[in-house]
């Protein structure tokens, strides 16, 4: 099982990369010791904002097409989605409607577990719905959704874990399901 693991944020100190990276530690951990993880950040397919001007003179980035091999050469994927103002990041939707241009169907009928976390009671619960309603539309088989709310309360970033029991346990339902639908 190949997985592509990003988060959908360009920060450095993203606590949703953290999130991310706690999720494919249970995964390899708890419920398939096998799975090859690619983890990316998308902070290394940073592209011109986006517009038909610049396509119609440049064509589209080479960095589109590879973020979409990426997607095209693993069995799922793992997102994790930063809230910038209850939407996606800037970063994150630039790399989207560039890849968009490439053809519609950029997640391409893989399974994914979606995920999110913010400091606040949210828990990145915005953009994770905006996540689940656009998915369908650009080929994504959203097989669960977590969202983890109050970040520093909730996971021990020094440890790169879950605290929460509950929350550990609804991770590795999510990815339980993940792992059943490519078996």
């Amino acid at each position: 099982m190949k997985i592509l693991a990003f988060s959908a944020s360009n920060s450095r100190q993203s606590i949703n990369a953290t999130l991310v990276r706690a999720a494919t530690e249970i995964l390899t951990t708890k419920v398939a010791q096998d799975a090859e993880i690619d983890f990316v950040d998308i902070h290394d397919f940073e592209m011109p904002i986006y517009s038909i001007d610049r396509e119609t003179e440049d064509g589209i980035p080479q960095l589109a097409n590879d973020f979409l091999e990426k997607i095209g050469g693993v069995d799922a994927l793992l997102i994790g989605y930063a809230e910038h103002n209850g939407n996606y990041t800037a970063a994150y939707k630039n790399l989207f409607d560039w890849m968009s241009r490439l053809g519609r169907d950029i997640f391409q009928n893989k399974p994914m577990v979606i995920m999110g976390t913010s400091p606040g009671k949210g828990g990145a619960s915005s953009v994770l719905k905006l996540a689940e309603t656009s998915a369908p539309f650009f080929a994504g088989e959203i097989v669960a959704t977590v969202s983890l709310p109050r970040y520093h309360e909730t996971f021990d970033a020094e440890a790169g874990k879950i605290k929460d029991a509950d929350k550990v346990a609804e991770m590795e339902t999510a990815l339980r399901k993940l792992a059943e639908s490519l078996a």
